[in-house]
């Protein structure tokens, strides 16, 4: 569950990127990442073809708490630490959710992605 929650962390840490404002001192926590992106789950495991608006709703929520560059690496950090504890996440589910929720990201969704840059 929590690694679903860390796949669209990434996603949504890697869409916040795109908008880079001043950096600063990290105020979004892990918790708050899972929590966001807990609805998101059964989307990112299962292959469903849409996640719920629940789902889109946390992504939403965790973006606009990710507003300096600082929040987007911590966000990032987190989503993949809990995307590593979960093997089934499928990646192309991961990679679509950015689109799927109507949120635009000018990059590739990826477990592999580096939060620092």
């Amino acid at each position: 569950m929590k690694g679903d929650v860390v796949v669209i962390s990434v996603l949504v840490v890697l869409a916040m990127v795109q908008f880079m404002v001043k950096p600063g001192q990290a105020a979004v926590t892990c918790q708050a990442v899972s929590d966001s992106l807990a609805a998101c789950l059964p989307y990112l495991t299962s292959g469903a073809t849409c996640p719920t608006a629940a789902c889109c709703n946390g992504v939403g929520r965790l973006q606009q708490m990710a507003q300096s560059t600082a929040d987007k690496q911590a966000a990032c950090k987190c989503a993949k630490e809990d995307a590593a504890r979960i093997p089934d996440i499928k990646e192309d589910a991961a990679a679509s959710l950015p689109a799927k929720c109507n949120i635009q990201v000018n990059f590739p969704i990826s477990k592999d992605i580096d939060c620092e840059s």
